[in-house]
């Protein structure tokens, strides 16, 4: 009887150990299958902070929630762009189950790092000559993502910018030739321009430090109005851009909405609300088992122009009324 005792406990003692186990790598299990993504942005936190939360909150709506059901890992880098290729690298090392990257340049460095991790990409301006894919309907490799068509869009900013100043001629171009995103969009400028009758100076800078003088030279070619091209180095120092603009007395045109909101005196382009929760729904699809080379390149459809007209005051410039009347957003 007490042999049966003995061995029943001891029976009860190994079973009791095996479902500890068993809960022990359930939880160990479970704590791997939460998904881990990076995050690599080439533009300041501050500068990407209006993208980044529409990310958060598309995450969000679809049930992600930091910390509890997925794990993101963050880089920004605005000030060496060389240390893309590096800070990638950093983030596939981390197992990662999908990178999310910002600006061509950070889509780049993310292919170069990696051929197997889904990239999903936002604010890339031509992923096709970028070499991020082969087609915007089947991209064939592990990248895919939203374009921001800020080339597609440069002659109807142009078109913005000759009715606000009727007499415009001369319009200086800020672009950076480093900037892989930046290139299609002083390219795309040229026929627009021939066809408004406009005549373009290029206007390079690469760093912030460039800005004053590329000002500086601008006027010197008579240019009397500057339209800004999206570029990390241009996005991370929009207010700087703006400043100088209204120094030189010159009106300016970007890209984005929250160019305008930080001086810029005409935007026209797609919002950031958009493109962050497209980016969390492209994550979302690939993390329930989609492939990117399956899944196509998406084009903004829904535009905003934006005219801050504080900045066309510091001017002593009267924005049309036939602009004005379109304006989605006026900031006062």
């Amino acid at each position: 009887m007490r042999g049966n005792k003995f061995l029943w406990a001891v029976m009860r003692g190994l079973l009791l150990m095996a479902a500890a186990s068993l809960g022990i790598a359930a939880q160990v299990q479970q704590a791997r299958k939460m998904p881990r993504l990076g995050y690599l942005a080439a533009v300041s936190a501050s500068a990407d902070a209006p993208r980044l939360e529409a990310f958060r909150r598309g995450l969000r709506e679809l049930g992600y929630v930091e910390g509890q059901n997925i794990h993101v890992e963050y880089r920004h880098e605005s000030q060496d762009l060389r240390r893309l290729p590096e800070l990638a690298a950093q983030l596939v090392a981390q197992d990662i189950d999908v990178l999310v990257t910002v600006t061509t340049n950070a889509a780049q460095a993310g292919r170069k790092s990696t051929s197997t991790v889904p990239i999903v990409f936002m604010g890339v301006t031509d992923p096709i000559s970028a070499g991020l894919a082969e087609s915007l309907a089947r991209p064939g490799g592990n990248a895919t993502g939203i374009t921001n068509v800020a080339a597609v869009l440069t002659g109807k900013r142009l078109e913005l910018l000759k009715e606000a100043v009727p007499k415009l001629v001369h319009v200086a171009v800020l672009w950076d030739p480093k900037a892989p995103g930046s290139i299609p969009q002083w390219e795309a400028s040229q026929e627009p321009a021939r066809k408004l009758g406009l005549q373009l100076h290029s206007m390079v800078a690469s760093s912030p430090q460039d800005y004053a003088a590329a000002f500086q030279e601008a006027l010197k070619a008579r240019s009397t109005a500057v339209w800004v091209t999206l570029n990390p180095v241009a996005n991370s120092n929009q207010k700087l851009i703006a400043e100088l603009a209204v120094e030189n007395r010159l009106p300016s045109i970007c890209a984005r909405g929250d160019y305008a909101e930080n001086g810029c005196m005409i935007a026209y382009g797609p919002g950031y609300d958009t493109e962050g929760k497209d980016g969390a729904r492209y994550v979302d699809r690939i993390l329930k088992g989609a492939r990117p080379s399956d899944l196509p390149i998406e084009q903004p459809t829904k535009f905003e122009l934006v005219i801050n007209l504080k900045t066309a005051k510091r001017l002593g410039f009267a924005i049309p009324r036939s602009v004005l009347n379109r304006a989605d957003k006026v900031i006062q």
